[in-house]
């Protein structure tokens, strides 16, 4: 009888420590429509936030980006090479909706034909919201501004009813908290202020408001709880938000750099002889291979 209470303990701790453990996050790639598709920011092409900016000539656009908006299927091919999870895409809200009320039916067509390739595949598919672009019509102080609100949830809601069935869990702001302080504090980004804190104060309650109904919304049954982003070139970066545990998702910046003026610092995949391969660091692809 000892032997087997002793049996029952054994089984019973066992089980306690498998529930107690924390699951491994999914690692994902992210494509940022905006610096990889191409096709913004020229004369009759979706107009972002950035286009007073390029237009001026103080900045470079993306151009034809790295052609994703015909090729993304090429580079999905490529994710599970890396021992990724999936990826984390940005439907970018300027094609969706270039001009307020205007929607434009092809495009949300393209990327529902683009994450369910994704799908397809076996991938697991974030969709992000908004990164570092929004489109022109909402203006540069738009997280000042309290019409702007509606305007995002039904941006959300329209998302989460076209293309639902083909991603998994989704991000509202990829980084709002930056957001903020490149365009309000340090001149880095629309609306290209410095030390303006009062208003980036009053930026940042609006931005986590919008977050928070986002949350409490249709489109939020989706929202990945914890995520964090990390740079593909600092692999301790990796390693260190692996160890902590804390995260549900990992978001890997980025599949593809990409041009203009958020493009990404390096990419996983790059573009050889017109074909693309694997150009991730050997260190980081090695993190990615041992999971």
């Amino acid at each position: 009888m000892g032997l087997v209470l002793n049996l029952v303990e054994e089984v019973r701790s066992w089980a306690c420590e498998t529930v107690d453990m924390k699951t491994a996050p999914l690692i994902l790639g992210t494509l940022e429509g905006y610096s990889v598709e191409g096709g913004y920011d020229r004369p009759h092409e979706p107009a972002t936030i950035y286009s007073p900016t390029i237009a001026l000539g103080r900045q470079q656009g993306p151009g034809d980006g790295a052609n994703l908006w015909r090729e993304y299927e090429a580079v999905l091919d490529l994710v599970r090479e890396l021992g990724l999870d999936g990826i984390r895409i940005t439907p970018e809200w300027a094609r969706i909706e270039p001009r307020q009320h205007h929607i434009d039916s092809q495009s949300i067509a393209r990327y529902h034909e683009v994450l369910a390739y994704a799908k397809g595949l076996g991938l697991h598919v974030t969709v992000a919201l908004i990164d570092r672009v929004w489109p022109a019509w909402l203006g540069m102080e738009a997280w000042l501004l309290p019409w702007v609100v509606p305007c995002v949830l039904t941006h959300a809601e329209r998302v989460a009813t076209e293309l639902g069935d083909v991603f998994d869990s989704l991000v509202v702001f990829t980084d709002g908290e930056g957001l903020v302080r490149r365009g309000f504090v340090e001149e880095l980004g629309p609306p290209w202020r410095r030390g303006a804190k009062d208003d980036a104060r009053s930026a940042a309650i609006q931005v986590e408001n919008i977050e928070h109904l986002v949350r409490a919304s249709n489109a939020g049954r989706k929202v990945v709880p914890t995520f964090a982003t990390v740079a593909s070139d600092v692999p301790d970066q990796l390693q260190s938000v692996l160890r902590s545990g804390d995260y549900q998702e990992v978001h890997v910046e980025t599949l593809v750099r990409g041009g203009g003026p958020v493009a990404s610092r390096a990419g996983l995949l790059a573009r050889h002889d017109g074909q693309w391969r694997v150009s991730a660091d050997e260190t980081l692809r090695s993190v990615l291979l041992a999971r």
